[in-house]
């Protein structure tokens, strides 16, 4: 009796609230599914979210580090646009190998995400405004290259596309192998590394992660860049789910990637939020798609209604959660780091350095 309680408190715990009701909506959706339609009760239906949405669970996890941190990133559509328009071109004009050519593109994204970083940071701009700069300018980008769809048929590029791996319940593409690899890595980053920690610290409060000595600089800057390496990552897998590259592939993908991170239950205001709900928020937007696909008599736009219904419960959601936080002296967290100054870490994952040596450091010019 004592552990159920204990395990209930840990469930209403404001840090893990949100990822707790995403978990339990997923499982109501497709239990739903399961129950009213024929058929959807099966592994390849469940594999089939993740072969459909990889590409959007990869640019999920970029932009969960980056609403982590207190910040947005309006640009990963189109980053993921002109990603597919660079490779396609470098496939099928220049004739480089696919492996020469992924590796330019993730440069290129990160690079374009530093930048956007670097002056969001050291300029004092507002996210938004920079980012949303950043989307016009790569969308642009894609059309000053070529404003035609160009089919890709490079052989490896194709045989990439169609690889499959059979895993007992059914069968996955090389796309969701990139995209569980990239899943593995972030919750790595996110919650056992330094890098991860001061993410969680910066988005609960800058100024007094600023005050402990915390690279804020470095810190802001690699989130956008990383953000920026998950939307060319994304792209490139996206151009291996449809084989071709054009400037208006990846429209409203930010919104998707921001409505997935937020539904997976990572707070808009900063600090609080699991990678890994990024992965049940990608889920559930897979799962009421195929909804809709199975009922098969109502229209596609009935998928963005539901999504919006959602992501307004879900802000409202967080609200209430952060009162509840406040009243019990409390502003979540992730139990990676602390959130604020008025916090130590949680127990379960101590931090590298001691608190004397993040102390110790000489506080980083903002």
């Amino acid at each position: 009796m004592k552990r159920l309680l204990e395990a209930l408190a840990r469930v209403v715990d404001p840090r893990t609230l949100p990822i707790a009701v995403t978990i339990l909506l997923f499982c109501a959706l497709f239990g739903f599914g399961s129950v009213m339609y024929t058929g959807f009760f099966s592994g390849q239906v469940l594999l089939d979210l993740l072969v459909d949405n990889a590409f959007l669970l990869i640019v999920a996890i970029g932009m969960t580090f980056v609403i982590v941190s207190g910040g947005i990133d309006l640009s990963v559509g189109s980053v993921v646009a002109l990603t597919t328009i660079v490779e396609a071109v470098l496939a099928e004009h220049m004739h480089l190998s696919v492996w020469v050519i992924i590796p330019i593109v993730l440069l290129m994204g990160t690079v374009f995400g530093v930048v956007q970083g670097a002056l969001i940071h050291f300029f004092r701009l507002q996210a938004f405004i920079v980012t949303l700069a950043g989307m016009f300018f790569a969308r642009g980008l894609c059309f000053l290259i070529t404003t035609q769809s160009i089919t890709i048929s490079d052989p490896t590029f194709q045989k990439i596309s169609a690889y499959r791996l059979n895993i007992g319940i059914g069968s996955v593409t090389a796309n969701v192998l990139i995209a569980l690899v990239t899943l593995a890595a972030a919750i790595y980053v996110a919650h056992f590394t330094r890098f991860g920690r001061n993410v969680y610290a910066i988005g609960g409060n800058p100024r007094s992660a600023l005050l402990m000595g915390l690279p804020v600089a470095h810190t802001r800057i690699g989130v956008y860049g990383l953000s920026g390496f998950c939307s060319a990552l994304g792209g490139a897998v996206f151009t291996f789910y449809v084989l071709s590259g054009y400037g208006l592939q990846g429209q409203g993908m930010e919104l998707d990637a921001i409505a997935a991170t937020v539904i997976g239950g990572t707070l808009l205001t900063g600090g609080v939020g699991y990678v890994i709900g990024s992965l049940f928020g990608v889920g559930i937007l897979g799962t009421i798609q195929a909804l809709i696909t199975f009922d098969g008599t109502l229209s596609s736009w009935w998928t963005r209604i539901v999504i919006g219904a959602l992501l307004c419960a879900f802000c409202l959601l967080q609200r209430l959660i952060e009162r509840h936080a406040k009243s019990v002296g409390r502003t979540g967290g992730t139990g990676a780091v602390a959130t604020t100054g008025r916090e130590r870490p949680h127990s379960d994952t101590s931090t590298t350095a001691s608190d004397s040596q993040v102390l110790g450091r000489a506080p980083e010019q903002a």
